[in-house]
């Protein structure tokens, strides 16, 4: 996932279209999920494809499918998806030790002792870490928790103001391999039950190009071949695609996929889009994103 050098120039794709602002959460809803104009909350049905569009698909595969990368009860002993912790003003905070302190938020970070670590406590995988700060609305994101003694470590950290469209700085990766902050792109059950999710996915590609574009601020390849997603490259179901036949879980992941695209994210299994794990999300329903393939989306092209 992890990549130690900096990025090579800076893309300039610039995201426009109508804005909406994100679903706040119920155990946080002072906070918002990042402002209206953020990059996440921006719509981009309304922009023209990019022309290298089908070169990008076919390189991550137009024939692969999509795979909801969350739902509910267990895998392999722990909740599917990324969890979100929620902590108070009396959470007391800790120093992380760092493996890619150059690039990483100093902190202190609120980590409670009980923190939700994707994939449990027992994982070997990427174990992020998603805290959000209700009395301040700041967001804390870690790769590779782990505890040690009466502290922590881990590979990186971003702290993050959830009322600001600041990014890192340039070249700094995050918790996330593309420099992004991964709460704004995750699918959470409450937006499904209100029947609208209004902001772009977060989804992982097997392969990038050392290189990335706006908002990203970091690349995790060695490989300059231009087929290949740079980190930050957003794409979208084409308009043309009918959603109609699908369950109403899907059916709304779908139609958000129409409006607000999904962001490459991270290195990992093509075409799996994030989620927050639930107790309410229905895996039969979700399943059926199978049914949608590469071949259904397309780049968007900035302006």
């Amino acid at each position: 996932m992890r990549s130690a050098v900096l990025f090579l120039c800076l893309g300039t794709l610039l995201l426009g279209g109508s804005t909406a602002s994100a679903l706040k959460m119920p155990s946080a809803p002072r906070c918002p999920v990042f402002p209206k104009s953020n990059p996440w909350n921006q719509r981009v049905d309304s922009l023209p494809a990019a022309a290298n569009s089908d070169e990008i698909v076919r390189s991550i595969g137009a024939n692969g499918s999509v795979h909801a990368d969350f739902g509910s009860g267990l895998w392999e002993g722990a909740p599917i998806g990324i969890p979100i912790t929620v902590v108070g003003r009396k959470q007391r905070k800790t120093l992380v030790s760092f493996e890619y302190a150059d690039e990483s938020d100093r902190g202190p970070y609120p980590i409670p002792r009980t923190v939700k670590i994707e994939g449990g406590r027992s994982s070997t995988g990427d174990r992020h870490a998603i805290i959000v700060d209700r009395r301040s609305c700041r967001l804390y994101e870690l790769y590779a928790l782990y505890p040690k003694g009466r502290g922590w470590t881990a590979g990186s950290g971003a702290i993050w103001s959830l009322r600001s469209n600041k990014l890192r700085p340039a070249g700094w990766t995050s918790a996330d391999a593309a420099g992004l902050p991964i709460l704004p792109g995750l699918a959470r059950y409450d937006e499904v039950k209100r029947g609208v999710i209004d902001h772009a996915l977060r989804f992982t590609v097997q392969r990038t190009r050392r290189a990335y574009v706006f908002p990203a601020r970091h690349y995790a390849s060695d490989s300059n071949d231009p087929s290949l997603p740079p980190m930050g490259l957003r794409l979208r179901l084409k308009a043309s695609f009918d959603v109609s036949g699908y369950p109403r879980q899907a059916r709304i992941v779908l139609v958000a996929l129409k409006r607000y695209g999904m962001i490459v994210a991270d290195n990992g299994s093509s075409w799996y889009i994030t989620g927050a794990p639930d107790s309410r999300w229905s895996n039969d329903q979700l399943h059926t994103l199978g049914r949608v393939k590469g071949s259904d989306f397309e780049v968007v092209e900035g302006r």
